[in-house]
């Protein structure tokens, strides 16, 4: 079998390959897209890190390859949808760099209160420079932490050693986690108000994009510092540059920007205030050494029909099990991060049910890719199905199974629950179709509807009365969006009716809000799968 490696790794993981039977190792540092393309028509496993992009191109030119390993945590440059479309493995390194990134990020910290960087290139220079390089302490300073998984952890557990508050915000964080870590859990806008310091450690999604721009920045204090060593995009940089410009930033640290390399006439670069690392996170010797090893052995184990470990898009499961259980695990993916998405206040705790042919299999990678689903547009961690469930621990939420034997209109069917803080629930129940064992949504907050769990959807709640389809359909129409099927619910004739229409594209802002504003309209959201 042929492994690409086409980003530089370990020479020791380089070499544990070479060393296995029947493995043929390239080593293709710096190709071009065209030359990835050409090189990957045959081979059967890819070895990257953060440098080379796998597309759907190169999904598609590859017609044997089975695995893809990330020597890291991130899996940006990896397009996870298409190939689980055509069922390539996707496999991380999750916790080699965690403390290589803790340290950076820290590093980044100190260098903001204590200009070292700026006062050790005017040494150089010949200077001896001691009144313009005064800097503050962190002792009781206050640090903010946006994220706290793995890496944010680590962050707070350095920010206590030097006697620093430590506040936390984290969309799932339980009050009982941050008490026993002596972490404040505050909301985003607490945090912003009282932080000294703000570091981010979250996925770059949706949601987290420009999570810290200009109306964030409006509510930190006068002189606040901000680090990112997590993903670029978090902290808009435009943002940034503004507030450090009008003084009401008082300095930042950066490892990871919108677009990298960073340009070389950035005005980032300008700022004597602003320390900057060309995405340094896990350049250590330990760090690289451990992903590279690791990364390697994974891939060795998958073309070897072993245990499938660290995927982002599938169990550690073997190949003959993976195939009877993997249209379940796409299914249960679907509902868990559609529960989320529908949930409007914070989910204490999960209740999956399975009813049907599903009881007869082994239903915990099931669980397990409903928690991940659940935990993927949210979590700062690089999620994956092995680590899913210690994440949800952590967190604080509960999961409970029932199995049940009572009779039911599918052969199997899986509902996904979540109990929120404030006691009400929000469900959404699926079942396979077909012989291609076709995902289906056939119930959402315990109404009938029928929909295929993919793509974009558009779930609204209305009064029941004549011409709302109508309005919607015009709507949708004026904002260029199509809908690509739609499904109706009600209650009673003129109670309460729910739609969930299947949309080829998102709709606007402003669509959504002359949506939201029709007084027939008791809620809408688009769902994003």
């Amino acid at each position: 079998m042929k492994i690409l490696v086409a980003d530089k790794i370990s020479p020791k993981g380089v070499a544990y390959l070479r060393s296995q039977p029947g493995f043929e190792v390239i080593e293709a540092y710096g190709s071009s897209p065209a030359k990835i393309l050409e090189l990957v028509k045959d081979v059967h496993a890819i070895a990257v890190r953060s440098e080379t992009k796998i597309t759907a191109e190169v999904f598609a030119a590859a017609p044997l390859l089975k695995v893809v390993g990330r020597a890291g945590v991130g899996v940006d440059n990896v397009d996870v949808e298409a190939a689980t479309e055509r069922g390539v493995i996707v496999m991380n390194t999750p916790s080699g760099n965690t403390i290589a990134t803790a340290e950076l990020t820290f590093t980044h910290i100190l260098c903001g209160a204590r200009p070292v960087p700026q006062a050790a290139a005017s040494m150089k220079a010949g200077q001896w420079d001691r009144k313009n390089f005064s800097g503050i302490e962190l002792f009781k300073k206050t640090l903010g932490i946006v994220g706290l998984g793995r890496i944010g952890t680590e962050v707070a557990k350095r920010a206590q050693a030097f006697g620093m508050r430590v506040l936390a915000f984290d969309p799932y964080l339980a009050p009982s986690r941050a008490k026993a870590m002596q972490i404040e859990g505050v909301t985003l806008d607490e945090l912003l108000a009282q932080s000294d310091y703000i570091t981010v450690h979250m996925p770059l999604t949706d949601q987290t994009q420009y999570m810290i721009d200009e109306a964030a920045l409006a509510k930190c204090k006068k002189g606040v510092r901000l680090f990112n060593c997590a993903r670029g995009g978090i902290i808009k940089e435009a943002a940034l540059i503004a507030g450090l410009k009008s003084g009401h930033v008082g300095g930042a640290g950066l490892d990871v920007f919108e677009d990298e390399p960073l340009a070389a006439d950035s005005e980032l670069r300008k700022f004597p205030n602003v320390n900057l690392t060309p995405h340094l996170g896990a350049s250590t010797n330990e760090a690289q050494e451990a992903v590279g090893i690791e990364v390697a052995e994974q891939i060795a184990d998958v073309l070897s029909g072993g245990v499938i470990r660290n995927a982002v898009n599938m169990p550690s499961l073997d190949a003959a099990t993976l195939k009877v259980v993997g249209p379940y695990l796409n299914l249960g993916d679907k509902l868990g991060t559609l529960v989320q998405q529908l949930a409007t206040n914070r989910v204490e705790r999960i209740r999956i049910t399975y009813w049907g042919k599903i009881l007869d299999l082994d239903a915990n990678p099931v669980t397990r890719s409903i928690q991940r689903g659940f935990l993927s547009r949210i979590s700062g961690e690089s999620l994956n199905f092995i680590n899913a469930p210690g994440v949800m621990q952590r967190l604080g939420m509960q999961v409970e199974i029932i199995k049940s034997n009572l009779e039911s209109d599918y052969t199997e069917l899986i509902q996904v629950e979540g109990v929120q803080a404030d006691g009400t629930v929000v469900s959404a129940t699926g079942t396979l179709l077909g012989k291609g064992n076709n995902p289906r949504l056939v119930s959402l907050n315990g109404r009938d509807v029928e929909a295929a769990p993919s793509g974009k959807l558009l779930v609204y709640e209305n009064l029941d009365q004549p011409g709302i389809i109508g309005m919607i359909g015009t709507l949708l129409g004026k904002d260029k969006v199509n809908i690509a099927a739609m499904s109706l619910s009600r209650t009673t004739v003129g109670g309460t009716a729910l739609a969930v229409l299947n949309l080829d594209s998102e709709p606007s802002a402003a669509a959504l809000k002359e949506l939201t504003a029709h007084p027939a309209i008791k809620q809408a959201q688009v769902i994003h799968l």
